[in-house]
């Protein structure tokens, strides 16, 4: 079975994800989470430089806590060659309860995006694809990754982008139906989900303005996404992965 078909079967079970979140996925948030329903949780972003220079503070939020049964590392950077090296560093510390490794190139916060990392990748859809290669080849795993519809206002080139990020390897892409340079405002273009998954064969992950169980069923529903990241959903609400699995799946509230 291939990695994306892997994912496909998991996101079959349970298609809604705990999304990555800096400063708020840490091992308490993942758990209280997990123990409502979420079938897969992400680390915080976690830079490959901080893992190259083998920071205990970065590794702090590699590891799992050891209620967790696996994990997925979210890691960000702009150099494939810390990519690589950080792989392999995150699969043998972490071991068979690593899930996937995910690529940040959506990140629009300006410390981030300032390094050429986050969604600046997208302004560089080359450097992107080296950095997939790098991660794939070390990995044993799934690596995925996380983009935008673009950069600047106006553009919409995640399907062309997703398409070279298939082709350098990945095994899912999750989509957030912003520019970079919207941050977080308006509303997310959930179009762009069926526009990047008409492009790729690999499993598309839908992510922005998933408020309540129904926004994500709706998602899930209404647009070609195998599956939802729930993200500022999650606050205050851990039962939004339960609920939303049940009205998807069982058609029960």
């Amino acid at each position: 079975m291939s990695h994306s078909d892997a994912l496909r079967a998991r996101y079959a079970r349970q298609p809604f994800l705990m999304a990555p979140m800096a400063g708020v996925t840490d091992a308490a948030y993942r758990i209280m989470m997990r123990r409502h329903g979420a079938e897969l949780a992400y680390s915080e972003m976690v830079s490959v430089a901080g893992l190259a220079y083998a920071s205990e503070r970065t590794w702090e939020l590699v590891l799992p806590a050891d209620e967790e049964p696996d994990i997925a590392v979210q890691l960000f950077g702009s150099k494939p060659e810390q990519f690589a090296g950080a792989v392999e560093a995150v699969e043998e510390r972490v071991g068979d309860r690593l899930a996937l490794i995910d690529i940040n190139m959506a990140c629009p916060a300006r410390k981030v995006v300032t390094k050429g990392e986050g969604s600046a990748l997208m302004n560089d859809p080359a450097l992107a694809a080296r950095i997939v290669r790098a991660a794939v080849g070390r990995a044993h795993v799934p690596v995925t990754a996380k983009i935008r519809i673009g950069f600047a206002a106006g553009e919409r080139i995640a399907p062309d982008f997703a398409a070279a990020l298939e082709d350098a390897g990945v095994a899912a892409v999750a989509v957030h139906g912003r520019t970079a340079k919207q941050l977080y405002t308006g509303s997310a273009d959930w179009a762009v989900i069926d526009e990047v998954a008409a492009r790729v064969g690999v499993p598309v992950v839908g992510s922005g303005d998933v408020f309540s169980a129904e926004d994500a069923v709706r998602m899930l529903k209404r647009t070609a996404a195998s599956a939802v990241f729930i993200a500022r959903g999650t606050y205050g609400n851990p039962w939004v992965f339960e609920d939303a699995r049940a009205l998807a799946l069982e058609g029960r509230p």
